[in-house]
């Protein structure tokens, strides 16, 4: 398995998550071939308006890469994830930037909480690859 960097947005944020696909954006930019070995995921938390093709427009608008998903799908299965992930936060408004990244299967996830900057993302995630 790849390592996976994980995020939670919604195509009609205008605040958090803009500025944090900005940064995955960059994030991909600054490991130019290497980011073809990190698999990206982008998850709604507003499954009913964030349709396939809403997401895929707001995939071309952060110039996503090949190995950049984003998921929707059932508001059930987006609840269940954010839960598993300790980022819900009821209204979607209310939600804050958290960034979630593992090496590998099997590996712990390391939870960097609030903004960060592309270099400060690729640090993370090159030590997170060295981590025993």
């Amino acid at each position: 398995g790849r390592p996976v960097l994980l995020n939670f947005i919604f195509t009609t944020c205008s605040s958090i998550c803009p500025l944090t696909s900005r940064t995955l954006e960059e994030f991909q930019d600054k490991l130019g071939p290497e980011a073809a070995r990190v698999h990206l995921m982008s998850i709604s938390i507003d499954p009913e308006q964030d349709t396939p093709s809403r997401l895929a427009e707001y995939a071309r608008k952060f110039h996503a890469g090949p190995g950049w998903q984003y998921y929707t799908g059932t508001l059930a299965a987006s609840l269940a994830a954010q839960r598993a992930f300790d980022v819900y936060r009821g209204e979607k408004m209310s939600h804050t930037p958290v960034t979630l990244m593992r090496a590998a299967p099997g590996k712990p996830w390391l939870r960097i909480e609030g903004f960060v900057t592309p270099d400060e993302l690729v640090d993370d995630y090159r030590n997170l690859l060295t981590a025993p």
